[in-house]
């Protein structure tokens, strides 16, 4: 492992970035390496090339200073650096893709939340075209940090790039020369964190419908103090009614990650289909209109109404 010194004087320049996927984390690094002096940043993403889709993605490019690219191998040519930016279920068919076009020496930083084992296999197909693959556990929320969200960097070259993306203002702490770490320990992460949500949804609403949250939720709070349980719950309802079908895709990478440490995912797969669950009713607009500021209970009310009768089912005030 290279010590500190030897990195300063020999991380390679990099002045032309592409990012593949141009979403929200794809716009947030797009907008703040721009701002920190990336001077050539081109972004390419499926939309881009769906006549019902691309109009906004491919406007907001321009307007933001970023080259929105034709295809990926125009995406990858001049590159030194592609970074991808994501839903989970695509990491490897992003490797896949870009391996056909990326130049020998290029870094390909993949920020996906995959399974230890899909990062290894989209490994192979960048170092098979002579790339230089560096995998990257995003360990939070981005919007809240932008580029300096906290991520953590595993493999043979993240010494190499580390010192490129701390010049930029972003908070990239390499961990392993070995491939599958940082994955392993988001993924790990990941269980926890979309667990709580899936948790804190299915209790909340349960208690709603049984008009019993005004007693559940205090006796959170003397067992956890340091939580305000209504602002968490807004917050969790909130962001899986946003980003559902990302964190169920995310969490399927986590049941993965659970197989192949040779366990049964029976956590990780529920956790995943009960984000799809309400990614899916997101998606029939059963929340829309909601203000940026609904409490918890406005999406509680909004998921219970949207429950087809039951003989089984208990009503507020039922004996």
């Amino acid at each position: 492992m290279q010590t500190p010194e030897r990195q300063d004087q020999h991380h390679p320049v990099v002045e032309r970035l592409g990012i593949v996927g141009y979403g929200e984390v794809g716009r947030i690094f797009a907008a703040g390496l721009l701002a920190r002096g990336v001077n050539a940043v081109a972004a390419w993403d499926l939309k881009f090339a769906a006549p019902a889709q691309q109009s906004e993605p491919v406007a907001h490019a321009r307007d933001a200073g970023v080259r929105a690219a034709d295809n990926v191998g125009g995406l990858c040519s001049g590159r030194q650096l592609i970074v991808s930016a994501v839903t989970a279920s695509n990491t490897l068919a992003v490797a896949e893709a870009v391996a056909l076009h990326i130049a020998p020496g290029t870094f390909f930083l993949d920020l996906n939340s995959a399974s230890p084992g899909t990062k290894q296999h989209a490994a192979q197909c960048i170092e098979a075209a002579g790339g230089r693959y560096v995998e990257a556990g995003v360990m939070t929320s981005v919007p809240p940090y932008g580029i300096a969200v906290p991520m953590l960097l595993s493999g043979p070259h993240a010494q190499a790039l580390a010192p490129v993306l701390q010049a930029w203002g972003m908070d990239a702490t390499p961990v392993s020369d070995e491939l599958g770490v940082a994955s392993a320990i988001k993924m790990c992460r990941s269980i926890m964190i979309k667990g709580l949500e899936a948790l804190v949804i299915e209790s909340y609403a349960t208690a709603r419908q049984y008009g019993v949250e005004d007693h559940v939720l205090p006796t959170l709070a003397e067992t956890f103090p340091s939580i305000d349980w209504h602002a968490q719950g807004r917050y969790f309802f909130s962001r899986v009614v946003q980003h559902g079908q990302r964190r169920a895709e995310e969490m399927r990478e986590s049941a993965r990650t659970v197989q192949e440490a040779g366990m049964a995912p029976l956590m990780a797969s529920a956790i995943a289909d009960k984000q799809q669950w309400v990614a899916n009713l997101a998606r029939t607009r059963v929340f829309a209109d909601l203000p940026k500021d609904a409490l918890w209970q406005d999406y509680a009310d909004r998921l219970l109404g949207s429950l087809p009768p039951s003989d089984t089912k208990v009503s507020r005030g039922s004996p």
